[in-house]
């Protein structure tokens, strides 16, 4: 890693934020154009110290086996599945690209990143239990899904989950479904690995404690960004011609600041979240899944509750939650001050008109800023029946940014997802918001480079990254063959066979 970068340097590409999309981006064009020059900046100490970081996210490998909100029910009662498609597929791209750098030796030792951890969702009314049975009726239908287990059985769903279900009224109704190979992944350790990667070649420098203050458009018809050295206080430019703003919740500022038309509009609402964490080992050998459940009537996507099976640094973990809440931030370590700067013209409407419409949701989060421990043991023991306070303690979770942006009939609406905001050019891309976020970064990265970026052709992009992914452009739920072939290749490869 470099200390410091020459006052004016030309580079090829520019990547803001060392998190594992900058990761998932500058690895995959090293694959498509090695000669490349690739410069990274991170203005905290380390790499994958915000989003990225294991305790700061769920660490699920997001295809939609259990997280139930990717599945909506229809008014006439049937379960909408796109969505949980989707996610799969994209998440079957991940496993692709990281089966490929484990097998060709870019990167090594995957049991450092990835565990094989059965995904299951759990529920206890009737109508929760008619929900999960119409769902996995329609789930498993299809090919991605095939391996999805459903019972009623409490008998079978105390083998799955016992200590769940130890001190659990039997009266009431409850069902679960499972999948087995489903896993865990710590992206904190998976993007240190890639950029370890990264910087083995010439072409690719990362410089940490580097802040990016301001970025423009140059007479050279470069993107000029300027950098702050937070060690030593010089200042510098690099002339870039493309820059991609991977920042997490910093995304938002820098996008502004680089004025392009198509991030008009846009503004962003930041939620944070805590973790239960548990502290006593024989609690955290008794259980070894992620189970998920329903979340709370106006509980955002990132807060739906699951007792959680981790490792990292090769430990075993248990967390539960998380626990919803605001702070003004845009990031873990950032400003209070953020919300307010991001506020523009041209988004200051979109952005009072998606408040007024989610009044309940701003309810909902400061009604869980205001939990007890209490209140907080009460929502652990709808999972963990005979759950005691001591065995668990609080830590805080990540900060998102959720996406408001412009809306013609509505005037402004807030978003859960994540998008890609380019230029007409493909010169600069920034990506906002959060869930599934980090699962699916390679097939977020696979999307902007088929469309085209000012450094790689769309055409050698396509050829190259269909050697890399083999269902790239391909609908895997009807490629049985490949399906089949490419599963046993990552359970193999990443060991979670």
């Amino acid at each position: 890693m470099s200390i410091e970068i020459a006052p004016r340097e030309r580079v090829d590409v520019v990547l803001i934020g060392a998190g594992v999309m900058s990761a998932t981006l500058g690895t995959l064009l090293r694959q498509v154009d090695p000669s490349l020059s690739i410069v990274c900046f991170e203005s905290l100490d380390r790499v994958a110290a915000e989003s990225s970081d294991a305790w700061n996210n769920a660490g699920t490998g997001h295809s939609a086996f259990c997280e139930l909100n990717y599945t909506p029910q229809k008014s006439d009662g049937s379960v909408n599945i796109s969505k949980a498609i989707q996610i799969n597929q994209q998440f079957q791209e991940s496993l692709q690209f990281w089966t490929y750098l484990v097998e060709q030796g870019k990167i090594t030792c995957p049991h450092e990143f990835i565990t094989k951890v059965p995904h299951l969702s759990f529920v206890t009314t009737d109508k929760s239990v008619s929900f999960l049975r119409k769902r996995y009726e329609a789930l498993s239908k299809n090919l991605l899904f095939r391996e999805m287990e459903y019972t009623e059985d409490k008998a079978k769903i105390a083998e799955w989950i016992p200590l769940m279900m130890e001190g659990r009224d039997m009266s009431r109704s409850m069902a679960a479904t499972r999948v087995e190979h489903g896993t865990d992944v710590d992206f904190g350790a998976l993007t240190r690995k890639l950029f370890a990667y990264l910087l083995k070649g010439k072409q690719s420098r990362l410089f940490l404690r580097h802040r990016v203050t301001s970025i423009g458009r140059g007479k050279d018809c470069r993107w000029h960004v300027h950098v702050k050295n937070l060690q030593t206080g010089r200042a510098a430019t690099v002339c870039a011609r493309f820059v991609f703003i991977g920042a997490g919740g910093g995304a938002l500022p820098l996008l502004q600041e680089a004025g392009i038309d198509e991030g008009n509009g846009y503004g962003g609402f930041p939620v944070s979240g805590q973790w239960l964490r548990c502290v006593n080992p024989e609690v955290i050998e008794q259980h070894s899944a992620k189970v998920y459940g329903k979340a709370s009537v106006g509980a955002p996507p990132m807060s739906v509750p699951h007792l959680d099976m981790r490792m990292t640094g090769g430990k075993k973990e248990l967390l539960f939650g998380p626990y919803a809440g605001f702070t003004a931030k845009f990031l873990k370590h950032g400003s209070y001050l953020d919300m307010i700067k991001s506020v523009r013209p041209g988004n200051l409407y979109p952005m009072i008109k998606a408040g007024l419409d989610n009044v309940d949701l701003t309810k909902y989060l400061v009604k869980e800023v205001m939990q007890s421990p209490q209140d907080r043991l009460k929502s652990l023991r709808k999972f963990v029946p005979n759950a005691r306070l001591e065995d668990w303690e609080l830590a805080i979770a990540g900060q998102r940014v959720q996406i408001i942006k412009s809306h013609k009939e509505k005037g402004g609406v807030l978003e859960f997802g994540t998008e890609v905001i380019r230029d007409s050019e493909g010169s600069i891309a920034a990506l906002l918001g959060a869930s599934p976020g980090a699962s699916t970064a390679v097939s977020i990265m696979l999307g902007m480079l088929q469309k085209g970026i000012t450094v790689i052709k769309p055409e050698l992009a396509k050829t190259r990254l269909a050697e890399l992914i083999p269902s790239f452009g391909k609908k895997l739920d009807q490629e049985p063959g490949l399906l089949d072939q490419i599963t046993a290749q990552a359970r193999a490869a990443l060991r979670i066979g």
